[in-house]
C-alpha cells in the first residue's frame, strides 16, 4: 500500500508542476530554484550515505557528479541531437522523451563504477586517508576531461539544450522539471529502502566499530562497495540532470568547491539524517538565492551610510564568507546540524503512518 502510494505522490507532485508551469504560475527562475534544490537533495542525501550512515568522510563528491554529468551529455546529443563532432543523431529526436531516463541511468551507473574504482583502495584506510583518496579522485577526473579534446576540454560541453527542445517538439511541457521532481523522489526512496534494509544496517555497524562489525561476521568489505556505489551512482544522476538543465558543462563546475559544498549540506542538516540532507538542501540553496539579491541590498546600503569606501563593492564572492560563517555558528550552538541523527517522524509521530523509515 505504502509503494503504491508513493509512486501516486510522486506523479501527483509531477502533474501539479506542470499544470502551474503552464498556467505560468511558476516562471522560469522559480522553475530553476525547484531543480537546483532538487539536485541538491539528492547531492547532499547521497554523500549522506558515506559520510553520514557509514561515518566515513569522502571529500570528492564532485568528480562522481561530474562524470555523470559529462556521460550523460555526451550520450544525448549524440543519440538525439546533430552537433558538429558528432553529426547527425543516431535515433530521431522523437524518441528522447523515452530514451532521456535510460541515459540518465547508464550514467548513474557509469558513476557507480568510478565509485566501485574508488571504493577498493579506500577498504584499508579511514578518516583522513579516505578524504586524502577522494580528493585525489576529484582532480583526477577533472584532469582527464580537460585533456579530451573531443568533448571541449577545457572548454566544456554544450548541446544538452537542443535534446530538451527535441522534447518539447513532442510535447510542450518543462520536461527537466518533471525530470528533476521524479530523480529526487526515486533517490530518497533509493536511499531510505538502502538504509532500512540488512546492507544499512552492515553499513550502520561499520559505523559504530569496524572491527566489531567484523567479529559479528559483518563483511565490511561488501558492505562499503554497496555504500560507494550507491553514494557516487545517484551522484552521477545528479550531475546528469545538472548538466541538462544548465545546456553546459565546463570541468571546473565540479572542482573541490563543489564538493565542499555537498560536505556543507550533509554537516548542516545532520549526519545520518536523510531528513536533515533534504532540509540543509532546500536552506542552502534558498540561502544562495537569497544572497544573489541581498548581497548587493547591503553594498547600496552601507555605501549610503558612508560604511564603506567608494571604491570598494560588495561581490557575490561574500557569500562564500557567509555560507561558512552559518556552518561554523551552527558547529558551535548545535553540532550535530539541524536535524541530529533523527528524522522526521522521530519529531512529528504522526508521520510514521505515512513515512515508516525504521
Amino acid at each position: 500500500m505504502q509503494k503504491y502510494s508513493f509512486n501516486i505522490g510522486i506523479w501527483a507532485m509531477a502533474g501539479i508542476v506542470v499544470a502551474l508551469s503552464q498556467f505560468g504560475a511558476l516562471d522560469l527562475y522559480i522553475q530553476s530554484v525547484i531543480m537546483f534544490i532538487g539536485i541538491n537533495i539528492i547531492l547532499s542525501s547521497s554523500l549522506n550515505v558515506v559520510n553520514g550512515y557509514m561515518g566515513e568522510f569522502s571529500c570528492g563528491h564532485a568528480g562522481f557528479m561530474c562524470i555523470g554529468a559529462y556521460v550523460s551529455s555526451v550520450l544525448s546529443v549524440m543519440f538525439f541531437a546533430q552537433d558538429k563532432i558528432f553529426g547527425a543523431p543516431i535515433l530521431p529526436p522523437e524518441l528522447a522523451p523515452l530514451g532521456f531516463p535510460i541515459v540518465i541511468l547508464i550514467s548513474g551507473l557509469v558513476s557507480a563504477v568510478a565509485g566501485l574504482i574508488v571504493a577498493v583502495p579506500s577498504f584499508k584506510t579511514r578518516g583522513d586517508y579516505l578524504a586524502i583518496i577522494t580528493i585525489a579522485a576529484n582532480y583526477m577526473v577533472i584532469s582527464a576531461i580537460e585533456n579530451m579534446d573531443v568533448i571541449g576540454g577545457p572548454r566544456g560541453f554544450m548541446g544538452m539544450k537542443r535534446v530538451v527542445n527535441a522534447m518539447e517538439d513532442v510535447v510542450d511541457i518543462p520536461w527537466m522539471m518533471i525530470w528533476v521532481i521524479l530523480g529526487t523522489f526515486m533517490s530518497i526512496w533509493m536511499i531510505r529502502r538502502f538504509v532500512s534494509s540488512t546492507y544499512g544496517k552492515g553499513i550502520m555497524s561499520i559505523c559504530q566499530d569496524e572491527v566489531a562489525a567484523e567479529i559479528m561476521s559483518v563483511d565490511t568489505n561488501k558492505m562499503k562497495m554497496a555504500a560507494f556505489m550507491l553514494s557516487s551512482g545517484l551522484a552521477g544522476v545528479a550531475g546528469a540532470l545538472f548538466a541538462h538543465v544548465l545546456g553546459y558543462v565546463n570541468p571546473q563546475s565540479f572542482n573541490i568547491m563543489k564538493s565542499t559544498e555537498c560536505l556543507v549540506m550533509v554537516y548542516l542538516g545532520g549526519m545520518g539524517s536523510l531528513g536533515g540532507s533534504i532540509l540543509s538542501a532546500i536552506f542552502f540553496t534558498v540561502m544562495l538565492e537569497l544572497l544573489r539579491f541581498i548581497i548587493p541590498a547591503l553594498d547600496t546600503g552601507m555605501h549610503f551610510l558612508n560604511l564603506l569606501p567608494d571604491t570598494y563593492h560588495l561581490s557575490q564572492v561574500w557569500k562564500w564568507v557567509l555560507i561558512p560563517l552559518t556552518l561554523i555558528l551552527l558547529m558551535q550552538f548545535r553540532p550535530e546540524g539541524i536535524m541530529g541523527n533523527k528524522e522526521l517522524p522521530d519529531l512529528f509521530p504522526r508521520l510514521k503512518k505515512f513515512y515508516k523509515f525504521k
